[in-house]
């Protein structure tokens, strides 16, 4: 499991990179401040959860049930953060309005509230 966790850490880190330098230069021109600073925060929130996964697959104070259940959160909450994120910003790019997918982006936020609670609680509980 640490492996799976420390390579999706990895990549989604990678990605995070990625679309930060695409929102920086490609994106400039083309977006408003406001939708470029929405962007730029679900890069900011892919990053953290990068680290935040790299953290978990080293982690030995949990069990792994614990890790694939904070694991998969965070995945999905990435996803629906910081993914509606990216689609609801770039409207002036792709010219699609994607304001149907806006209730997914406190959801996603939610799912990573609910993994870092998780964290905290194990961490606590856990055996010394």
């Amino acid at each position: 499991m640490e492996r799976k966790i420390t390579s999706v850490a990895a990549l989604m880190g990678i990605t995070a990179i990625i679309l930060g330098a695409f929102g920086a230069h490609a994106l400039k021109k083309q977006l408003s401040i406001e939708q470029l600073t929405a962007f730029e925060t679900g890069v900011k929130y892919q990053m953290y959860h990068a680290l935040f996964l790299l953290f978990l697959g080293l982690n030995t104070l949990l069990d792994e049930k614990a890790k694939k259940m904070v694991f998969q959160l965070v995945i999905f909450g990435v996803i629906f953060f910081s993914g509606s994120i990216y689609l609801l910003s770039t409207k002036a790019v792709t010219g699609v309005d994607f304001k149907f997918i806006g209730i997914v982006t406190p959801i996603g936020g939610a799912l990573l509230i609910l993994a870092w609670s998780i964290l905290f609680w194990k961490i606590l509980k856990a055996k010394r």
